[in-house]
C-alpha cells in the first residue's frame, strides 16, 4: 500500500458511473484528536510516532489481506472457466495499450476471445483505442490510485463477463512499484519495459521482475537510435530473476508479435488442463 499517494485508502469506494466505466473515489478525512501539543514532552513524540507507525503497518496488512481473499476468488473464477489472465505491468510510455492492439491485430484464426480491462487514473482513452480493435475492453479509473486491485478487477470481470476458455489481458496503470505488490488472480505478470528507458530498470526495479515471469522488450525498432542494451538489460532482469523469460518485440512492425503469441497459445494450452 502507498501511504503517501492514498491509493488502497480505506475509505474509498469503487463503482461503475454511466459510461460503464469502474471508478474509484477516495475520501479524504480530517484527522481530528491527533493534536500536537507544544508542551508535551520529547518522549511523548516518540510514543507518538510509534503508535501511528504501528497503525500504518496494521492498515497496510489489513488491506492486503482483504486484496489478497478477492484474488483468490479471482483466481477461482479463470481456473473455472478455464481462462488465461495476465497482468500487464510497466512505467508509463512503454507501449503497453499498442502493444496490446497490436495483439489483437494479429490474433490468429481459432484462437479465443480476448477481453482486455484497462487501468488508469484518469480517462477511457485506452478502452477506446482497445474497442477499435474489435476487442472487448472495461476501463477502470483508479483516481489517486497508482494500481489496481483485486476488487476492481472482480467488478470489471462481472461487467465484461468473458467467455469461457477466453484471454483476459489486465492492463495495470503505468507504475513499476506498487502493483508488485497486489495479486490480482492473475497466472502471470507480464511486464513490458521500452528501448526508450534505461536498460538498467530491473535493477531499480527489483520487485516487479522478480514478480514477473516474462519480460516484454518493446519499441525494438527504435534501437538502434537509442543507448540501450538489449542484451545487458535480459542479464539484469535474470540477476534478478533467473528464471523470468523475455520477447523483444516491436508493436510498430511486428517484430517479435510471432514469438508472443507462441507464448500466449502455450501458457493458454495450460490453462485448459
Amino acid at each position: 500500500m502507498c501511504t503517501t499517494c492514498g491509493c488502497g485508502d480505506p475509505h474509498s469506494h469503487t463503482h461503475v458511473d454511466e459510461n460503464g466505466n469502474i471508478v474509484t473515489h477516495t475520501h479524504s478525512h480530517d484527522h481530528e484528536g491527533h493534536h500536537h501539543h507544544l508542551d508535551h514532552d520529547h518522549e511523548h513524540h516518540h510514543h507518538h510516532h510509534d503508535a501511528a507507525a504501528t497503525r500504518t503497518i496494521a492498515v497496510e496488512t489489513d488491506i492486503l489481506a482483504r486484496n489478497n481473499e478477492i484474488a483468490l476468488v479471482n483466481r477461482a473464477f479463470f481456473a473455472a472457466n478455464k481462462i488465461l489472465a495476465l497482468n500487464f505491468v510497466s512505467s508509463p510510455g512503454s507501449g503497453k495499450t499498442e502493444l496490446l492492439c497490436a495483439t489483437v491485430r494479429a490474433k490468429p484464426d481459432n484462437s479465443p476471445e480476448i477481453v482486455v480491462i484497462e487501468g488508469d487514473q484518469q480517462t477511457d482513452n485506452d478502452a477506446n483505442r482497445i474497442r477499435e480493435t474489435g476487442a472487448k475492453a472495461v476501463q477502470i479509473n483508479t483516481g489517486k490510485g497508482c494500481h489496481l486491485d483485486a476488487e476492481q478487477v472482480k467488478l470489471a470481470l462481472q461487467q465484461a463477463k468473458p467467455a469461457a476458455s477466453s484471454l483476459v489481458f489486465i492492463e495495470n496503470v503505468g507504475n513499476l512499484v506498487c502493483p508488485a505488490e497486489f495479486d490480482l488472480g492473475e497466472a502471470h505478470k507480464v511486464v513490458v519495459i521500452s528501448v526508450t528507458e534505461g536498460d538498467d530498470k530491473p535493477l531499480k526495479y527489483p520487485d516487479m521482475f522478480a514478480a514477473a515471469d516474462l519480460m516484454i522488450i518493446n519499441k525494438v525498432d527504435l534501437a538502434p537510435y537509442v543507448k540501450f542494451d538489449l542484451d545487458k538489460c535480459e542479464e539484469n532482469a535474470r540477476r534478478v530473476n533467473p528464471s523470468i523469460r523475455s520477447i523483444r518485440m516491436s508493436a510498430t512492425t511486428g517484430e517479435g508479435i510471432s514469438k508472443w503469441w507462441a507464448w500466449l497459445t502455450a501458457n493458454h494450452v495450460i490453462a485448459q488442463i
